[in-house]
Protein backbone atom coordinates (compact mmCIF):
# COMPACT_ATOMS: atom_id res chain seq x y z
CA UNK A 1 0.00 0.00 0.00
CA UNK A 2 1.55 3.07 -1.03
CA UNK A 3 1.70 6.17 1.89
CA UNK A 4 -1.12 8.20 -0.41
CA UNK A 5 -3.75 4.78 0.76
CA UNK A 6 -2.20 5.08 4.05
CA UNK A 7 -2.97 9.11 4.19
CA UNK A 8 -5.96 8.53 2.92
CA UNK A 9 -7.26 5.34 5.41
CA UNK A 10 -5.77 7.68 8.12
CA UNK A 11 -7.96 10.78 7.13
CA UNK A 12 -11.27 8.51 6.91
CA UNK A 13 -10.83 7.29 10.06
CA UNK A 14 -10.10 10.30 11.78
CA UNK A 15 -13.04 11.97 9.46
CA UNK A 16 -15.15 9.09 11.52
CA UNK A 17 -14.05 9.97 14.89
CA UNK A 18 -14.64 13.39 14.81
CA UNK A 19 -18.40 12.51 13.63
CA UNK A 20 -18.71 10.51 16.50
CA UNK A 21 -17.33 12.69 18.89
CA UNK A 22 -19.25 15.90 17.96
CA UNK A 23 -22.35 14.16 18.22
CA UNK A 24 -23.12 14.21 13.85
CA UNK A 25 -25.08 11.24 12.67
CA UNK A 26 -25.65 9.38 9.31
CA UNK A 27 -29.50 9.67 9.24
CA UNK A 28 -31.99 7.34 7.76
CA UNK A 29 -34.78 7.96 5.60
CA UNK A 30 -36.33 11.93 5.43
CA UNK A 31 -39.30 11.53 7.63
CA UNK A 32 -41.56 9.81 5.35
CA UNK A 33 -43.78 8.14 7.65
CA UNK A 34 -40.41 5.61 8.30
CA UNK A 35 -40.17 6.67 12.00
CA UNK A 36 -37.76 9.21 11.04
CA UNK A 37 -37.63 13.07 12.29
CA UNK A 38 -35.26 14.26 9.71
CA UNK A 39 -31.90 12.37 10.59
CA UNK A 40 -28.14 13.62 10.25
CA UNK A 41 -26.76 17.18 10.87
CA UNK A 42 -25.40 18.30 14.64
CA UNK A 43 -27.02 16.66 17.63
CA UNK A 44 -29.36 18.81 20.15
CA UNK A 45 -31.21 18.74 23.11
CA UNK A 46 -34.41 18.16 20.44
CA UNK A 47 -33.09 14.55 19.99
CA UNK A 48 -34.29 11.48 21.66
CA UNK A 49 -31.69 9.37 22.58
CA UNK A 50 -33.36 7.12 24.64
CA UNK A 51 -36.13 6.08 22.11
CA UNK A 52 -35.82 3.04 20.05
CA UNK A 53 -36.67 5.28 16.37
CA UNK A 54 -33.89 8.03 15.00
CA UNK A 55 -34.76 11.21 16.44
CA UNK A 56 -34.45 14.29 14.80
CA UNK A 57 -34.55 18.04 15.98
CA UNK A 58 -38.23 17.62 16.54
CA UNK A 59 -39.37 15.01 18.08
CA UNK A 60 -40.33 15.34 21.55
CA UNK A 61 -41.34 13.29 24.11
CA UNK A 62 -44.46 14.44 25.91
CA UNK A 63 -45.16 11.78 28.12
CA UNK A 64 -42.35 11.89 30.98
CA UNK A 65 -42.16 7.85 32.41
CA UNK A 66 -39.85 9.29 35.29
CA UNK A 67 -42.53 11.66 36.86
CA UNK A 68 -44.24 10.31 39.99
CA UNK A 69 -47.64 12.62 39.62
CA UNK A 70 -49.86 10.16 38.62
CA UNK A 71 -50.54 6.54 38.65
CA UNK A 72 -51.31 4.46 42.30
CA UNK A 73 -48.85 6.54 44.40
CA UNK A 74 -50.50 4.37 47.36
CA UNK A 75 -51.89 7.95 49.13
CA UNK A 76 -54.48 10.39 48.65
CA UNK A 77 -52.52 13.98 48.72
CA UNK A 78 -50.83 13.80 51.93
CA UNK A 79 -54.20 13.55 53.99
CA UNK A 80 -55.04 11.21 56.23
CA UNK A 81 -58.62 10.47 56.65
CA UNK A 82 -58.63 8.03 59.70
CA UNK A 83 -60.84 4.80 59.39
CA UNK A 84 -64.43 4.95 60.83
CA UNK A 85 -65.17 2.14 63.38
CA UNK A 86 -67.44 -0.48 63.31
CA UNK A 87 -70.68 0.12 65.71
CA UNK A 88 -69.68 -0.78 69.36
CA UNK A 89 -71.32 -3.79 71.05
CA UNK A 90 -74.14 -2.52 74.22
CA UNK A 91 -74.06 -4.80 77.31
CA UNK A 92 -77.21 -3.76 79.83
CA UNK A 93 -75.13 -3.56 83.20
CA UNK A 94 -77.77 -2.63 85.64
CA UNK A 95 -81.42 -1.08 85.13
CA UNK A 96 -82.68 2.04 86.45
CA UNK A 97 -85.20 1.92 89.71
CA UNK A 98 -85.72 4.35 92.11
CA UNK A 99 -82.53 3.84 94.12
CA UNK A 100 -80.39 4.55 90.83
CA UNK A 101 -82.06 6.58 88.64
CA UNK A 102 -80.37 5.10 85.71
CA UNK A 103 -79.22 2.60 83.55
CA UNK A 104 -75.72 1.24 83.58
CA UNK A 105 -74.08 -0.22 79.98
CA UNK A 106 -71.00 -0.85 78.75
CA UNK A 107 -69.74 -0.35 75.30
CA UNK A 108 -67.28 -2.11 73.63
CA UNK A 109 -65.30 -0.76 70.51
CA UNK A 110 -62.72 -4.04 69.24
CA UNK A 111 -62.20 -2.23 65.97
CA UNK A 112 -58.53 -0.49 65.45
CA UNK A 113 -59.20 2.88 66.04
CA UNK A 114 -61.18 4.97 68.54
CA UNK A 115 -64.72 5.87 67.73
CA UNK A 116 -67.77 7.55 68.97
CA UNK A 117 -71.12 5.55 68.98
CA UNK A 118 -74.86 6.32 69.83
CA UNK A 119 -76.16 4.16 72.80
CA UNK A 120 -79.91 3.98 73.38
CA UNK A 121 -81.89 3.08 75.90
CA UNK A 122 -85.46 2.54 76.22
CA UNK A 123 -86.83 2.36 79.65
CA UNK A 124 -90.03 0.14 79.91
CA UNK A 125 -93.00 -0.62 81.91
CA UNK A 126 -94.24 -4.12 83.32
CA UNK A 127 -96.75 -4.28 80.08
CA UNK A 128 -93.97 -3.77 77.35
CA UNK A 129 -94.65 -0.60 76.72
CA UNK A 130 -91.79 2.38 76.14
CA UNK A 131 -91.80 4.84 79.62
CA UNK A 132 -89.05 7.24 78.25
CA UNK A 133 -86.09 6.54 75.42
CA UNK A 134 -82.97 7.99 76.22
CA UNK A 135 -79.72 8.50 73.69
CA UNK A 136 -76.79 9.49 74.03
CA UNK A 137 -72.62 9.32 72.52
CA UNK A 138 -69.96 7.74 73.59
CA UNK A 139 -66.33 7.77 73.04
CA UNK A 140 -64.63 4.77 73.38
CA UNK A 141 -61.30 4.11 73.03
CA UNK A 142 -59.46 1.25 70.26
CA UNK A 143 -60.07 -2.16 71.61
CA UNK A 144 -61.57 -0.75 74.84
CA UNK A 145 -64.85 -0.78 76.71
CA UNK A 146 -66.04 2.30 78.36
CA UNK A 147 -69.19 2.27 81.56
CA UNK A 148 -71.77 4.62 80.59
CA UNK A 149 -74.73 6.14 82.72
CA UNK A 150 -77.14 7.15 81.08
CA UNK A 151 -80.41 8.88 82.88
CA UNK A 152 -83.78 8.40 83.22
CA UNK A 153 -84.61 11.99 83.58
CA UNK A 154 -88.62 11.36 84.22
CA UNK A 155 -89.89 11.14 87.97
CA UNK A 156 -92.87 10.19 86.99
CA UNK A 157 -92.18 7.25 84.77
CA UNK A 158 -89.01 6.25 87.55
CA UNK A 159 -91.11 4.23 89.77
CA UNK A 160 -93.03 2.60 86.46
CA UNK A 161 -90.06 1.14 84.85
CA UNK A 162 -89.93 -2.96 84.96
CA UNK A 163 -87.15 -3.23 82.56
CA UNK A 164 -84.73 -1.34 80.51
CA UNK A 165 -84.12 -2.27 76.38
CA UNK A 166 -81.06 -1.85 74.93
CA UNK A 167 -79.81 -2.21 71.24
CA UNK A 168 -77.00 -4.90 71.41
CA UNK A 169 -74.88 -2.48 68.45
CA UNK A 170 -74.33 1.30 68.89
CA UNK A 171 -73.79 3.07 65.18
CA UNK A 172 -70.52 5.15 64.68
CA UNK A 173 -71.35 8.28 64.63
Amino acid sequence: MTSRGKTLRLTAVSALVVLALTGFSTGRGHGHGSGDDGGGGCSSSGQNHDSSGSGGGSHRDYYDDDDDDYGDSGGSGGVDTPASPDAATVTLVDCASEETPYATVEVGNSDTVDGTFTVTVDFVDAGGATLVSRTQEVTVPAGGTTPVRIDVDDAESLPLIDECDVDSFAPAV
